[in-house]
C-alpha cells in the first residue's frame, strides 16, 4: 500500500513540473529559427565606445555596423527570397562574435569595419577563430582607400597572423555557385555617384576594386572581402532611380552566391 503511495505521489510530481515547464518553452519561442535562413549582421566597437544592438539610429549617432540598414535587409533578402528556393527570413539578427547564437548562422555580413576602427580584442580573436573554422563565413562591405585597408588587414592580421588575403577571381569557387560572375565589375556606394555632363552617372572611387578572401587549409573560402565597393548601398538603394540598375542587379548576384556558398560549404 505504502508503495502505491509513493508511486502515485511521484506521478503527481512529474505531472506538476511538465506543466510548470511549458510556458517557459512557449516563452522562448521568438529565439527558435522562424525561416531556413537568418542573415547576421555584425555588431562590433566602433572605435568610440562599445554599440550596443538598442542603439537610437540618427544620421549622426548610428554605429557604423548597421550602415545601411534596415533598407539593405529589406531589399535583399526579399530578392534572395524570390531568386533563390532558400527559406529566407525577413529581417537580420544583430550579433557581436561573442553571443552564442552566432554559431546558430553560418553567414555573416560586416561593413565599414575599416573605417569603423575595428579592433578584436584577445577574447574575441578566439572565438572569431572558432566560428570560421567551424563553418562560418564571413562577408566584408563598404570600405574604401589605403587607410582603411591597413586598418582591416591589421585587425585580421590578429585573426590570422600565418593566413594569406588573397586577390579572388572569376575562376573561385565562390563566383560560380548559382550565377557565373566572370566579371567582377566594380559596385559603388551612393556617395561615390555624381552627374557627369552629359548627364550620365558616373562613380568615383578612392581606387581600383578588389575581391579578396581567405582560405582555410581544407581550401573552403572563409573570408570574403569587397574592397573599394560597398553592395550593401546596392541593395539599399535598389529603388532609388538615380542609382544604376545593373550594379544593383551585380550586386544581388554576388550576395546570392557569397549566401549559397556558406550553406553549402
Amino acid at each position: 500500500m505504502n508503495n502505491s503511495k509513493h508511486l502515485m505521489l511521484f506521478i503527481v510530481l512529474i505531472l506538476q513540473s511538465l506543466a510548470v515547464g511549458a510556458p517557459a518553452q512557449e516563452d522562448n519561442l521568438d529565439s527558435q529559427p522562424q525561416a531556413e535562413f537568418h542573415m547576421a549582421r555584425l555588431i562590433f566597437n566602433n572605435g568610440y565606445g562599445p554599440m550596443g544592438r538598442n542603439f537610437a539610429i540618427s544620421n549622426r549617432g548610428r554605429g557604423w555596423w548597421a550602415i545601411d540598414y534596415p533598407a539593405a535587409e529589406i531589399h535583399f533578402l526579399d530578392g534572395l527570397s524570390r531568386l533563390s528556393r532558400i527559406n529566407v527570413a525577413e529581417d537580420s539578427m544583430h550579433l557581436s562574435i561573442m553571443d552564442d547564437e552566432i554559431f546558430d548562422h553560418p553567414w555573416l555580413f560586416a561593413q565599414q569595419l575599416g573605417q569603423g576602427g575595428w579592433d578584436p580584442a584577445p577574447e574575441e580573436v578566439v572565438r572569431w577563430r572558432e566560428y570560421l573554422y567551424r563553418g562560418g563565413f564571413l562577408v566584408v562591405d563598404d570600405f574604401h582607400g589605403a587607410a582603411e585597408w591597413q586598418s582591416f588587414q591589421h585587425a585580421m592580421s590578429k585573426i590570422f597572423p600565418a593566413r594569406a588575403i588573397v586577390d579572388l577571381s572569376s575562376e573561385d569557387e565562390v563566383f560560380n555557385v548559382l550565377y557565373v560572375l566572370d566579371q567582377l565589375t566594380q559596385i559603388p556606394g551612393r556617395r561615390h555617384l555624381y552627374q557627369a555632363a552629359d548627364g550620365s552617372i558616373q562613380a568615383q572611387l578612392r581606387g581600383p576594386q578588389a575581391w579578396r578572401g581567405i582560405y582555410d587549409d581544407n581550401g573552403r573560402l572563409i573570408v570574403a572581402i569587397n574592397y573599394n565597393m560597398d553592395m550593401g548601398d546596392a541593395w539599399e538603394h535598389a529603388d532609388d532611380p538615380a542609382y544604376p540598375e545593373p550594379m544593383t542587379a551585380l550586386a544581388y548576384r554576388f550576395g546570392i552566391n557569397y549566401v549559397i556558398y556558406a550553406m553549402t560549404h
